[in-house]
């Protein structure tokens, strides 16, 4: 994480905008169920905010440090911190009613391992379960917020038939000054 990202993900301004703008639309209507797996959650402003919605919220951060981080702020709560790969998870299958992803999958450097942390979250879903999420688009701007970091943002128009590819179905893709997602594991 490059020196933007340190001093912003932090603030209450970057948790202010994740819960009042983006995680209040990607649950909108939806029953989150009692156990959420979190991918790369960075200081957990999304983690905050979802912690009170469900029993049990696992959160999966691929950084040493920012696990070590997460682990001590929420110690003695419904989260828990494990220090990972989102590509390799050894999760048994079907453990999580709700998969969450949050400004992240840019972070990830090539469109082969953002799949493969999709397909591990749909493996990871229950049937009937939720994948929820919302990534940057593409912009100079962000590309120059991101130098010295790995930026790979995400392209709309192809995102939909990614997920669909790995088996999600009823997907739902809102664009505007972010991707938001939703997208279902089939019930059968």
């Amino acid at each position: 994480m490059n020196k933007h990202h340190a001093n912003l993900l932090g603030t209450a301004e970057w948790a202010a905008y994740l819960h009042e703008d983006i995680l209040p639309v990607v649950t909108q209507g939806m029953d989150l169920g009692e156990d959420l797996l979190e991918i790369g959650p960075g200081p957990g402003a999304a983690t905050e905010w979802l912690r009170h919605r469900v029993r049990r919220l696992v959160a999966v951060e691929l950084e040493a440090e920012g696990a070590s981080a997460l682990a001590e702020r929420f110690a003695g709560t419904n989260v828990e911190v494990i220090n990972g790969d989102a590509t390799a998870l050894s999760c048994p299958d079907g453990s999580f009613d709700t998969v969450g992803m949050f400004t992240m999958l840019h972070h990830v450097p090539t469109r082969q391992l953002q799949d493969a942390i999709l397909g591990g979250a749909l493996r990871l879903l229950r049937p009937g379960g939720y994948l929820i999420g919302s990534d940057s688009l593409a912009s100079d701007r962000l590309h120059h917020f991101h130098e010295g970091d790995t930026y790979n943002p995400v392209d709309p128009a192809g995102f939909l038939p990614r997920l669909q590819t790995l088996g999600f179905d009823e997907v739902m893709i809102t664009v505007s000054e972010r991707l938001m997602f939703r997208a279902r594991k089939p019930a059968a």
